[in-house]
């Protein structure tokens, strides 16, 4: 490193005492090169505590990549939250007596750990929590959760890769798990680019309360949401019509089953009535658009079922992206639903993407809290190495700095008292090829060959190779240690010896059959191991209702969870090339949806792989797709 210019530390002491006097705590420092050189920050770092800011976050010490827009910008998101998070914090412990809780300032501290989530899906002691670490604390305990307990579920077949499905009231959450969490190191949240390991986890607009309209002959979800307050029309708030609306409709949810906590004085129970002249109002619209244009007209029933199909179609979109866009077949994946509503959609979203096995954990509904019990607590350590792989003398500088990191982070955990036994280390190298911008982190491979490796998973995401033409460089070495929890323990559940027994029965409805009479009701806590129920039923639980359609069967697992099996043939009815009804604003939207995912997975992967500035930083450029006699079908926002 070639110092030009010194820092001026005399230079910068008054100015930096102004913001101070102006009322300004926190402070954000970020300087070009300081992923190579962090010393000039760290000086400024120390200078600005003694000048008595109370947050200092220094980008290098956060993570030092390369990049400077987005670690400037992370630094800033620390700067802001880290503060918020420790008055938070502080009030907490203030509801215990002293020596109570271990927040982890110091190894001497003794009392109950407390540890918070963070993005990357690792606990870390509650002093130890920055903030730019906190953005997606929450799904990250269901991708752990969900993770965690399918792997239980499926038992011998533990090995097949997971689609994560969390559904809840205003968003949808996926993730793919596959022998390992899958990490993002920069990502765009609110509009501000974060430097940081996150679990790749997709979210789309579309939950139990995203609003349903009908524009311009299509059915369209959200991405507007009635949210809590004033909520779907149901809950008696003078809401919106919504997702939870339609599934009420249908009898996908027994409001009996449900506490009197709705109306303005949170004491009546869910209203049907008001959700079935909502959905007889809409239908009204899609009658008087299908009037004008010669189409058969719809009954209320078939409209609520096909926003219900529009909904699960706009909740695909990201499965896909995490799936077929990586190059992977979502039908060789198994379904793991759990949120609030995610069981109501459970068999229709696996049919849709061809899958055959889905699951429902007992704890579905607050499975997101349920999977901090099981995760593990993590430390990382990562620093920037800018080698080219190809030279065989960059393999010793690699293994070293390997070590390096290895030895700080067992080190941690170690004085948090983590023995030897119960600690697991996995080294990663963040990879790319000469002229790309688009890096790929790879895990250590058994054999050490990360070329190799790198070019099997550069294939596999984007159909073609640059190994032998361009330069493999690593940016980055990182090292993820962690320390392995002690799982939570659930009790067995009995074995059965006799059939199950409904405890109700309800009408339904299903797109494949109409208004069905006697569907009947489960309570999941009253099923026995062994039990299989076959569809069309209903199980209800504390926490989510889970609709089994018709074409699948749930089994009761040793642990009282929910394993589905779906026919072979139960998706045949989705793509059905004949009889297609072109005015048909059901299938219009559907198909809107598929083709609208198709370009946007193009746009993403052209993103990826560009060289070009033009493409790869201002995104100019668009991705489209057209039908045979050359009309637009589809084009993605791909605009600089």
């Amino acid at each position: 490193v070639e110092i030009l210019q010194d820092l001026d530390i005399d230079e910068l002491r008054p100015k930096l005492r102004a913001l101070r006097n102006g009322g300004i705590k926190s402070l954000a420092i970020a300087f070009a090169h300081s992923y190579a050189f962090p010393d000039h920050e760290k000086a400024v770092g120390v200078l600005a505590r003694d000048l008595g800011f109370s947050q200092v976050s220094v980008s290098s010490e956060l993570l030092p990549m390369v990049r400077l827009v987005p670690r400037g910008q992370t630094a800033c998101v620390d700067a802001y939250l880290t503060p918020l998070i420790a008055v938070y914090l502080e009030s907490f412990a203030n509801g215990f007596q002293p020596g109570t809780l271990s927040l982890g300032r110091d190894s001497r501290e003794r009392g109950a750990k407390v540890s918070f989530m963070q993005s990357d899906g690792g606990l870390t002691a509650a002093a130890k929590f920055p903030g730019f670490r906190a953005i997606l604390s929450g799904p990250a305990g269901g991708v752990v959760g969900c993770a965690v307990t399918t792997r239980q579920i499926l038992g011998s077949e533990s090995d097949l890769p997971i689609i994560g499905f969390d559904m809840g009231g205003t968003s949808t959450d996926v993730s793919r798990i596959a022998g390992s969490y899958e990490h993002v190191f920069e990502t765009e949240t609110a509009g501000v680019m974060l430097q940081c390991p996150q679990l790749d986890i997709r979210t789309v607009a579309a939950g139990g309360g995203s609003r349903l309209f009908f524009r311009t002959g299509e059915f369209i979800i959200g991405p507007e949401s009635s949210k809590a307050h004033p909520g779907p029309v149901c809950y008696r708030k003078g809401g919106f019509l919504s997702v939870t609306d339609a599934n009420l409709f249908l009898g996908r949810l027994l409001p009996r089953h449900f506490p009197n906590i709705f109306g303005p004085a949170e004491d009546q129970p869910l209203d049907v009535a008001a959700a079935a002249v909502a959905i007889k109002a809409i239908t009204d619209e899609v009658n008087d658009y299908n009037t004008l244009q010669g189409a058969p007209l719809l009954m209320p029933e078939e409209v609520a079922s096909g926003f219900i199909r529009v909904a699960n179609e706009v909740m695909c979109r990201p499965i896909r992206e995490m799936s077929e866009a990586k190059g992977f077949d979502p039908a060789l994946h198994v379904l793991a639903c759990f949120g609030g509503a995610g069981a109501q959609h459970v068999c229709a979203i696996a049919r849709a993407l061809g899958m055959k096995t889905a699951v429902v954990h007992a704890y579905a509904g607050i499975l997101s809290a349920y999977g901090l019990g099981l995760a593990d607590v993590v430390v990382e350590r990562q620093m920037p190495c800018a080698l080219n792989i190809d030279d065989p003398a960059s393999a010793t500088g690699i293994q070293s700095m390997h070590l390096r990191l290895q030895g700080d982070a067992l080190a941690e955990l170690q004085d948090e008292g983590f023995p030897a036994s119960r600690l697991t280390t996995e080294r990663f190298l963040n990879l790319r090829y000469e002229g790309t911008d688009h890096s790929i982190m790879i895990a250590e491979p058994a054999d050490g060959d990360y070329a190799s490796k790198m070019k099997e998973v550069y294939r596999q995401e984007y159909g073609f190779s640059l190994a032998g033409q361009r330069a493999l460089l690593a940016d980055d070495v990182r090292v993820r240690v962690c320390g392995r929890s002690v799982l939570l323990q659930r009790r067995r559940v009995k074995i059965a010896s006799t059939p199950p027994e409904p405890t109700e029965k309800s009408r339904v409805y299903f797109e494949d059959r109409g208004w069905v009479d006697d569907v009947p009701v489960h309570m999941l806590p009253n099923l026995l191991v062994g039990h299989v129920l076959l569809g069309p039923v209903i199980i209800m639980n504390s926490t989510c209702t889970c609709v089994i359609e018709p074409g699948a069967r749930a089994i009761v697992t040793e642990e009282g969870d929910l394993r589905i099996e779906l026919e072979d043939n139960a998706d045949a009815g989705m793509c059905q090339p004949t009889a297609i009804d072109p005015m048909n604003p059901i299938l219009l939207s559907v198909f809107s949806n598929r083709f609208m995912s198709i370009a946007e997975q193009m746009g993403r992967t052209l993103q990826r792989i560009a060289t070009s500035v033009n493409i790869k930083e201002r995104l100019d450029f668009s991705c489209a797709i057209f039908g045979g006699d050359g009309s637009l079908v589809a084009n993605a926002p791909h605009v600089p």
